[in-house]
């Protein structure tokens, strides 16, 4: 197998390959990804079964996603299922420590790794269609992240806050959230960053507003697929590995600086009137405020 191929999921690769997949192969597609990863375990009797294809077509359709036999197919879709809920003290036992160089240095160049296999495997088509999303300004754009990503989420929200308007970073607080929901429109765009350990409440989310809302939900995750990608228009899996005890977040960050930059020279012109006056108002308010606290000092 090819070392692409491993660091992506199965779920991934059976999306990469839907337009070469034959009528069969699309049947048993659907069944495993209708509820994934579940969907995939059972027997092949069973699975040949429910999709009314021949298990031989079963065989043949897990060799094109780049495994040797179902059993194998069936032995990634198991690991795959605890690699999602693997805890830092569970990934401990794992880690592959620093060999020969000082440590940052090791780190830095894991880091090198991952930003340059998400580079390479990037689906850029849908990089520019995100970005051309996110740049039209009739669009309302809401985002949030999970527990640990939502502060990436914030950074996201920040920076096209200055560049654009229309732009609503969710509360943490999901009793909140229906006021957002109610305001989603079918052309509007929702940004959710959910990895591994995902958060429930966020696949919910994602199901509510794909079903009833039918705005564009956007995902960003990692290669084991956040349950709120069953609910996404576009995908983005990102590398979060580093054989550490913990996840990094630079690859999101990557992406998200990118997505930035993009969006922002989109209409340089547009980008920069806004900024300015922003800038306006903002130092205009610090200033204000730092005049008060003189002339309450000087009076006491």
């Amino acid at each position: 197998m090819r070392e692409t191929e491993t660091k992506k999921g199965l779920k991934a690769r059976i999306a990469e390959l839907a337009d070469e997949l034959t009528a069969s192969e699309r049947k048993i597609a659907g069944v495993i990804l209708a509820d994934y990863p579940y969907g995939g375990l059972v027997p092949i009797q069973e699975l040949a079964r429910r999709t009314r294809v021949s298990a031989p077509s079963i065989t043949r359709f897990v060799a094109k996603i780049g495994c040797n036999g179902y059993q194998e197919f069936q032995r990634q879709l198991i690991g795959e299922l605890k690699q999602r809920e693997l805890s830092p003290i569970e990934l401990k036992v794992t880690e592959a420590p620093a060999r020969g160089a000082h440590f940052l240095i090791d780190y830095t160049h894991r880091l090198m790794r991952q930003m340059k296999f998400m580079a390479e495997n990037m689906p850029l088509q849908q990089f520019d269609k995100v970005c051309s999303l996110l740049t039209d300004t009739s669009r309302n754009i809401f985002i949030l992240g999970g527990r640990v990503t939502d502060g990436i989420a914030f950074l996201l929200s920040i920076h096209l806050h200055q560049i654009r308007s229309r732009i609503y970073h969710l509360p943490s607080n999901a009793e909140l959230w229906p006021e957002y929901v109610l305001r989603m429109r079918k052309q509007d765009v929702v940004i959710l960053f959910d990895v591994r350990r995902y958060q429930p409440n966020l696949a919910e989310l994602a199901r509510v507003i794909s079903e009833q809302r039918q705005s564009i939900v956007i995902a960003v995750t990692d290669k084991w697929l956040s349950p709120v990608a069953a609910h996404s228009t576009h995908i983005f899996a990102v590398p979060i590995e580093l054989k550490t005890a913990w996840d990094t977040q630079v690859c999101l960050l990557t992406l998200v600086e990118a997505m930035i930059m993009r969006v922002s020279e989109a209409d340089w012109p547009a980008t920069r009137k806004r900024i300015e006056s922003w800038d306006q108002i903002r130092f205009s308010l610090s200033n204000r405020k730092v005049a008060k606290k003189k002339k309450v000092a000087s009076e006491k």
